[in-house]
Order: structure tokens, then C-alpha cells, then sequence
């Protein structure tokens, strides 16, 4: 019967210590250091690098960007990558344990980033037609154009920029039709 008091009280403390074991991993967890989650020694990354590479490549997701810069520390790096290859993995699920999406995501942006697309926005509701003065030139789709004669270098350089417009308004006109 002692034989049997021993059992129980030697398989309690063996859940007890194997329960103790397995929770201080998981409190543990948390506190590890991000070389270790991410299985690498991260480098300095600023949003300035993130958003220089974003600015370059809008297809590529932030996400990727961050990843790689963080491995390679290089913006010039991580852009000849993007070039090489047209396209940058995606970091794994440990990555956004140590830098989640909601916080890049709610990230301020600089002031010169959100007067960007204020500024531009103008410029792409006007038409060509309409910022090169061309709508007086504007003609049926139904009568083709005449075929371009050869250019021909003139001397005057007043004469080559008029030369240079009239190009570029016969271009914009090809293009609408």
C-alpha cells in the first residue's frame, strides 16, 4: 500500500514540474530578444529606408520591404533584389510576433508623404488636351492623319522648340485617337 502512496505523489510532482516547465516557456516567449525569434540579428531599419524603397517599388508590400531591410540593412541592397528578382519573399509568421502589421499600418506618415498626393492629384484630372492648349486641334477620329514628314535639325534653337511642341502636340493627338 506504500508502494502505491509513492506512485501518486512521485506522478503529482512530475505533472507539477512538467506544468511549471511548459508555462515558464510561454511567459518566456515574449520576453526573447527579436535575433532570436526572427533566427537573425536585425539591423537598424528607419521608415526613411522603408518608404525610399516603397516610393520606388509602390507594388511591393511594406511588410516585404521592412523584412529584407532588416536582413540586409541596405536600401541598395534590398532594391537590386527587387530588380534581380521582381519581387521580395514574404516574411515568415514570427516576423509580425516582433513588429505587428496594426502598428507600420498606423504609423504617422512624414508631412512631405501626405502633401504628395495632395499636390498631384490636380495635375491628373486635367487632361493633355487641355495643358497643352490642344482643343482647337482636336479632330473627328474618322479622318486619318496625315503621315509625318522626316524632322529635320534646324539651326535656330527657337525654330527646334517650336519644332519639339509641335511633336509632342501631333503625339498627343495620336495617342487620344
Amino acid at each position: 500500500m506504500s508502494e502505491v502512496v509513492n506512485v501518486l505523489v512521485a506522478f503529482a510532482v512530475i505533472v507539477l514540474v512538467f506544468r511549471w516547465a511548459t508555462s515558464g516557456k510561454d511567459s518566456s516567449a515574449d520576453g526573447q530578444s527579436p535575433a532570436a525569434i526572427l533566427g537573425f540579428r536585425p539591423k537598424t531599419v528607419t521608415p526613411e529606408q522603408v518608404d525610399a524603397v516603397h516610393s520606388m517599388f509602390p507594388d511591393i508590400p511594406a511588410d516585404n520591404i521592412r523584412y529584407d531591410l532588416l536582413r540586409t540593412g541596405s536600401v541598395q541592397l534590398t532594391s537590386n533584389k527587387i530588380l534581380e528578382r521582381g519581387f521580395l519573399p514574404a516574411p515568415p509568421a514570427t516576423y509580425f510576433r516582433v513588429y505587428p502589421r496594426a502598428a507600420q499600418n498606423d504609423a504617422p506618415r512624414p508631412a512631405a508623404a501626405n502633401a504628395a498626393p495632395a499636390a498631384a492629384a490636380p495635375s491628373h484630372q486635367e487632361s493633355l488636351i487641355k495643358r497643352f492648349n490642344l482643343e482647337d486641334r482636336v479632330v473627328d477620329t474618322s479622318n486619318p492623319t496625315p503621315a509625318e514628314a522626316p524632322h529635320k535639325w534646324e539651326a535656330d534653337p527657337a525654330k527646334r522648340e517650336a519644332g519639339l511642341k509641335e511633336r509632342k502636340a501631333r503625339m498627343i493627338l495620336a495617342a487620344r485617337e
